[in-house]
């Protein structure tokens, strides 16, 4: 599955940034990284059960086990101490990133209700893209009688654009649907 984004990657997307942009070198081309799902805890830290199931189903959503991020430092006005589980974080490369990503354009997004494209604004003037999903429920991987609480996660898509015009433009390419009435 994850060969034919690669796959259009390789020979519509290329050529066309070539085009666009003017590159003399097919190295100076952008590209995706890395992709990194986060999820913060919240009351899941206190809860070894609600834990679990947080790293299961970032595991499911990612195909990748996931890593349990700690506190650095007590914080006594959010009740953390040092070493507490309070996020946990999975980062794709290669075969997973394309694989995941192929998912998340064309089975998860579209089963947001009343979607209307992504927002532009989550470029970070680099070529990175950042985005928040409110909801599991979204991904086909999770089953709906098995979620005990609606949690959402940030996702991030690192790229080798150096700005934000080269980073929208890959990531229309590749079939990212941008709502460009915003």
């Amino acid at each position: 599955m994850s060969q034919t984004l690669r796959k259009t990657y390789k020979e519509k997307v290329v050529p066309l940034l070539i085009d666009q942009f003017k590159y003399k070198n097919i190295h100076q081309v952008p590209k995706i990284v890395k992709i990194t799902i986060n999820r913060g805890l919240g009351e899941a830290s206190k809860n070894n059960k609600m834990l679990d199931a947080n790293i299961q189903e970032i595991a499911f959503i990612s195909g990748q086990q996931p890593i349990v991020t700690k506190a650095r430092k007590s914080v006594a006005g959010f009740k953390i101490r040092e070493g507490m589980p309070v996020g946990i974080t999975v980062t794709l490369r290669k075969r997973l990133m394309y694989a995941f990503l192929e998912r998340f354009i064309h089975l998860a997004l579209p089963r947001i209700r009343d979607f209307k494209g992504i927002s532009i604004k989550g470029f970070d003037g680099r070529g990175n893209y950042n985005l928040g999903v409110k909801e599991q429920l979204i991904f086909p991987e999770i089953e709906y009688d098995k979620v005990d609480q609606i949690r959402g996660m940030d996702i991030s898509i690192t790229t080798t654009a150096t700005n934000q015009q080269e980073g929208i433009a890959l990531l229309k390419g590749l079939g990212m649907p941008f709502n460009d009435h915003q």
